[in-house]
């Protein structure tokens, strides 16, 4: 019987996950070979060490169901975890649905947002190897915040570059990663070739997490071992380091007597979404349960619900391996929209695989109706959500309105991954009417299909 008593359910520090969870032991098929940009062969762990600590490159290609989460790790997550479940209870209410709304809100964390959870995990690893600096991309500011906070508590220093039109859109956030002691450039720059090559093409480009991404990338390839790459979603060991929040909440989900119907999350590059979704996706391959899951992308850049399911660089530039993803194409720009963080041209290769297998579903959302939904959130529930997660808002407004319309008592379970509060700029946007809804047109991406690498 649900619980209709409590509107947030907490774990003690004991609680904590002590292990995160892998989906690569449970996926009915095993995700596509990894392949080298050169040679377009699967690549091995040595291909990968120029950028990862070998820690990490085991865990992106292992398929054991449970990992050990090292001990000092765990004494950080301390600091703000286990995140709270809420019930929604008010916003239940005002959507005067019968429908039983809860949510993961991994704002709590001291950068307000989920990102910490790998960025603690990428940096001891890093550490524990004797690297002293990381270089990493940001789109919003809140990969790069978490992985500056992260290397300030172990010790190693961290040079971001942003994409250009969040760095002028969120320039407090660039202020939280240097009160935190990172190195902030805006991106593309002229410290790199990657950057140097699209400026010249374009003076005025306005960046794109692509760009940032080879920029990055190159800094840690021409170290000669000094500095490491970092990124904050797309890959397996960033996705794996993400399962305490659904680990948390399969445990929560419990107290409150309850089992989501459908489980939600916005998408960008998929890593908030796996956290919550994964261990859930794993019960319901173990046990045979019915829960749906649901991805919440933007309609100015529709990874899932346009992109195309094929190989492409992780970057603009080609410099990263070629992973099987649904793309728009690896030379995208994206639109100035708000929520930088979903500002991606692919999608994490384990999200993408299980969307064409028909596991995760993909719904498309336009700005202004993103922020109308949390806006109505705040007013209801307290927390202005960051624009990303007002995707994840949208879809469970949807999802609402369909049990009313159907009377039944859908139980809904979202991840608010972010708050809102560096993000206030955005609002102030949607309240003066100045947000556009751009809808990415399909011939773009059958254009970009032209300009996918071939493989064989």
């Amino acid at each position: 019987m649900p619980d209709n008593l409590h509107t947030k359910y907490l774990l003690s520090e004991d609680e904590i996950p002590r292990t995160w969870y892998n989906i690569l032991a449970d996926m009915p098929n095993p995700p596509a070979p990894v392949l080298h940009p050169g040679t377009k062969q699967p690549v091995g762990p040595a291909d990968l060490a120029p950028l990862f600590p070998m820690a990490l490159i085991m865990q992106e290609v292992s398929t054991e169901r449970y990992i050990e989460i090292p001990e000092p790790i765990r004494n950080v997550y301390a600091q703000w975890r286990p995140s709270p479940l809420f019930r929604a209870r008010r916003l239940e209410k005002a959507l005067d649905t019968p429908a039983r709304i809860y949510y993961k809100y991994e704002g709590v964390s001291p950068v307000g947002s989920h990102k910490l959870n790998t960025a603690v995990a990428q940096v001891y690893y890093n550490k524990e190897e004797g690297i002293k600096k990381l270089s990493t991309e940001t789109g919003a500011g809140q990969w790069g915040s978490a992985l500056a906070l992260a290397g300030a508590f172990f010790g190693v220093d961290i040079e971001i570059f942003m994409v250009k039109v969040s760095y002028q859109q969120k320039p407090y956030r660039r202020s939280l990663m240097q009160t935190y002691g990172a190195t902030v450039h805006a991106s593309p720059t002229d410290l790199t070739d990657a950057g140097r090559s699209i400026l010249a093409k374009d003076p005025e480009n306005p960046g794109s997490l692509g760009i940032a991404i080879s920029e990055a990338v190159e800094v840690a390839a021409k170290s000669g071992g000094t500095v490491k790459y970092s990124l904050g979603s797309v890959l397996n060991h960033v996705l794996l380091q993400q399962t305490v929040i659904g680990e948390e909440a399969l445990l929560q989900m419990e107290k409150a007597g309850d089992y989501p119907d459908v489980v939600i999350g916005c998408v960008g590059g998929g890593s908030n979404m796996a956290g919550l979704v994964f261990p859930f996706i794993g019960e319901k391959l173990r046990k045979g349960l019915k829960t749906r899951f649901l991805a919440a992308e933007p309609m100015a850049c529709p990874s899932l619900t346009k992109g195309l399911y094929a190989y492409d660089f992780g970057d603009t530039v080609g410099m990263t391996p070629l992973v099987k993803m649904h793309t728009l194409g690896h030379d995208f720009i994206p639109p100035g929209i708000h929520a930088g963080g979903l500002r991606y041209h692919g999608m994490s290769p384990l999200v993408s695989q299980l969307h064409a297998e028909g596991i995760i579903e993909a719904q498309a959302y336009y700005q202004n109706a993103v922020f109308e939904s949390a806006v109505l959130f705040a007013r209801h529930e307290g927390i202005v959500p960051a624009p990303e997660a007002g995707h994840a808002v949208a879809a469970v407004f949807e999802e609402a309105r369909q049990a009313k319309e159907a009377g039944e008592e859908r139980v809904i379970l979202f991840n608010l991954s972010g708050h809102g509060y560096f993000d206030l700029a955005a609002y102030d946007a949607y309240f003066a009417g100045k947000l556009q809804d751009y809808e990415y047109p399909a011939e773009a991406v059958a254009a970009a299909q032209q300009r996918l690498p071939q493989v064989v």
